[in-house]
């Protein structure tokens, strides 16, 4: 699987997982270049605390983009060390 955003390839691997159609890259298969730490955060009732990174590609942001749970509820213990993608960028095979 590929994640693609403005042209550029933001994440790749063999290895997702998919969670309510959101495939979920494992971390060090994710480009550091291009993502950057953003505050804001949410919650899910059964994966716990999501903290997310926006993306920063030739000068364009993409707020918020990505997700990760650092630390999700024992439910969701399989996306742990995983981020996931939305907001237009272009997740397939």
């Amino acid at each position: 699987m590929k994640a693609t955003w403005n042209g550029k390839l933001i994440a790749e691997s063999d290895d997702t997982v998919v969670v309510e159609g959101n495939h979920y890259f494992p971390r060090d298969a994710v480009n550091d270049e291009y993502l950057v730490e953003s505050s804001k955060t949410s919650v899910c009732p059964w994966k716990g605390t999501a903290n997310y990174y926006s993306l920063s590609v030739d000068g364009d942001t993409n707020t918020d983009a990505a997700w990760y749970y650092a630390e999700p509820k024992s439910a969701a213990a399989e996306i742990k060390g995983r981020v996931a993608f939305w907001r237009g960028v272009e997740v397939s095979a």
